[in-house]
């Protein structure tokens, strides 16, 4: 069994692809190639998007590059559509390894008429009902009371469902953390809080948020076990992962995983000229060289499973040719209408609605019906 509160991440994998201690039994080459697949998708997709932003064709986005290991370590861990998570901003590697829909998450970019919000939520925040992935939302740490109370219901209605919370290590700077945390440890509530520790909170670092030495560490405040994992090591991450969150199911409260990560790009697409002054190139060329989708590579190479440079390629490849594909089939169902500001909130439009909509009609349409 893992244990809680190690002085070091736990890791299963050397940076250099050599196990540090024996696989377990699952993680076949099969698998291997199956996560690393999805970590290339996730990488590409990034690199996708951002050539959309750049071009004028969405506003807003948040790279998850280097975080890879965590997020689809994480959506292999819990059980899609039965448990519910609550995001942060940065989780849409997370979406998709959970099976949503690419062009669910390029509409809601786009803010296309496929957007299923209909382009009114700010580009890159989705939400997925068929895999219970709650709306994302750009307040830091608002997602913690509410998944905590989220649990806590979960737990009086005697499901054995259980909450995911993801949250950046600069949410736990924020009161509505240390708020969440206290009532799902006090409740004894079916929680599982992960810090995906990317240790960037915009410009500020991990260590000018807190005196703590770890992010883990803080789960002692509020009764519930703490986890520390090398988050860019792929196999350390579903392990811990899967084994909380069933010993949460279980009926044995709520518990806090810190993934040790890093975001190789920008904070967003708002400081992509800023972050070179406030971090400097060495540290990123450090982290780079920590690259989880390259470690996995290694070690199949190591398990004598070597993923070729053409079948690298093809991976890349498959997912430009999906993108552009979802982008276009995305752009062709239109924008939406200006009515829709009159829409999917009341059952019987106000009065004073009911004006507002006849006033813009005439104005759209040169008072014509």
């Amino acid at each position: 069994m893992i244990q809680p509160f190690t002085p070091e991440p736990i890791r299963y994998v050397a940076e250099d692809g050599t196990p540090v201690q024996p696989l377990p039994a699952r993680f076949t080459p099969e698998l291997l190639r199956e996560l690393h697949a999805l970590m290339i998708q996730a990488r590409e997709f990034d690199r996708k998007l951002i050539t959309l932003l750049r071009q004028g064709r969405t506003t807003f986005y948040a790279q998850s590059s280097g975080m890879e290991a965590t997020q689809v370590g994480l959506a292999r861990s819990i059980r899609v559509g039965h448990d519910w998570v609550w995001p942060y901003y940065r989780d849409h590697t997370l979406g998709l390894a959970m099976g949503v829909p690419m062009f669910e998450l390029i509409s809601q970019c786009l803010g296309t008429n496929s957007d299923t919000c209909r382009g009114r939520q700010m580009p890159h925040h989705f939400a997925a009902q068929a895999q219970n992935f709650v709306s994302i939302s750009s307040s830091i740490a608002s997602q913690v009371p509410p998944a905590a109370g989220n649990a806590m219901a979960q737990k009086y209605l005697g499901v054995d469902e259980i909450t995911v919370c993801t949250f950046g290590d600069g949410a736990t700077s924020e009161g509505d953390w240390h708020s969440g945390l206290n009532m799902a440890g006090a409740a004894q509530a079916p929680a599982l809080f992960v810090c995906e520790n990317n240790q960037w909170a915009i410009s500020t670092s991990i260590r000018e948020q807190t005196a703590s030495e770890t992010i883990h560490i803080k789960a002692k405040a509020y009764g519930m076990p703490g986890y520390y994992v090398d988050g860019n090591d792929i196999v350390a991450v579903m392990e811990v992962l899967t084994q909380v969150a069933e010993q949460i199911r279980g009926g044995g409260g709520p518990a806090l995983v810190e993934c040790l990560t890093y975001r190789v790009g920008s904070h967003s697409n708002a400081d992509a000229d800023a972050e070179k002054h406030y971090r400097t190139r060495e540290e990123v060329e450090e982290w780079l060289g920590r690259d989880p989708i390259t470690r996995v590579e290694k070690l199949l190479e190591h398990l004598g499973h070597p993923i070729s440079a053409e079948e690298r390629a093809e991976l890349i490849a498959r997912t430009h040719r999906e993108v552009d594909e979802q982008v276009l089939r995305a752009e062709a169902t239109g924008q939406p209408d200006w009515r829709i500001v009159f829409e999917d909130v009341y059952a019987d439009l106000p009065d004073h609605l009911r004006q507002q909509e006849a006033f813009l009609r005439a104005e759209q349409t040169g008072g014509q019906a």
